[in-house]
């Protein structure tokens, strides 16, 4: 199936590793010219903490590479622990991170897009934006504030041309997996029993619902969230 993303630019931040990682290698393999942002990253490094640098993190794409066709809101989640444990910082790190970073993206990103006739913003979330994880209050909460903004924004710029989606990771064998269960040995053993697919996704099956998300095949798929979870979530 041709996606129609070759010589697309896209910007895929937290992209030095996991989900974010793979779905840069995923459009490029389509054909799209991709800017990788992560904090670690030498050319496009951006921390998603820093709002106000957003903006420039657009101007620095589209100087190297062109206009901006595809943008993927992608980020690490914030710690677990007991909900009432969080300070008022983390809870504001947390917003700044998950809601506010790419709005400042989209909103630099946006006007292009709309200019041009074309554009496709996949923000990655969690499954917990429907079915709250308990030791995740912050993730639970911030990750369905942008779902909801998201929404929002899609039915404003359908008609532009401009797509806005969002997708859910169940669970995915990726170091954050890793961490939450002690071993990805443990994540693996835990979703035999508990996913109904048997096993743990992987970041690649996330990287090729994201293309999907990203390309002309789906221009009329909008203001959606697509768990790819092996049917974990139980809600319909």
């Amino acid at each position: 199936m041709d996606l129609g993303l070759t010589g697309r630019v896209a910007l895929v931040t937290g992209a030095s590793k996991g989900i974010g990682a793979a779905i840069a290698a995923e459009l490029e393999a389509e054909g799209a010219r991709v800017a990788r942002s992560s904090r670690s990253t030498e050319r496009f490094a951006w921390d998603t903490t820093d709002v106000d640098g957003a903006g420039p993190l657009v101007d620095e794409v589209e100087r190297e590479l062109g206009p901006i066709d595809v943008l993927v809101c992608n980020t690490g989640g914030p710690p677990p622990g007991d909900p009432l444990s969080f300070t008022r910082e983390q809870w504001e790190t947390a917003h700044r991170s998950l809601v506010l970073a790419p709005m400042a993206l989209v909103e630099r990103a946006l006007p292009g897009m709309r200019e041009r006739g074309w554009g496709r913003v996949v923000n990655v979330a969690s499954s917990s934006v429907r079915e709250p994880i308990a030791p995740l209050i912050l993730s639970n909460t911030h990750r369905s504030a942008i779902v909801a903004g998201f929404k929002t924004l899609a039915r404003q710029y359908a008609g532009d041309g401009v797509t806005f989606n969002t997708l859910l990771t169940g669970r995915i064998a990726t170091d954050r997996l890793r961490d939450n269960y002690g071993s990805l040995e443990g994540a693996e053993q835990a979703a035999r029993t508990q996913v109904p697919a048997g096993r743990l996704g992987t970041a690649e099956e996330m990287a090729a619902a994201a293309a999907f998300l990203a390309s002309d095949r789906a221009g009329y798929v909008t203001g959606e969230t697509l768990a790819v979870d092996g049917g974990l979530l139980q809600s319909v």
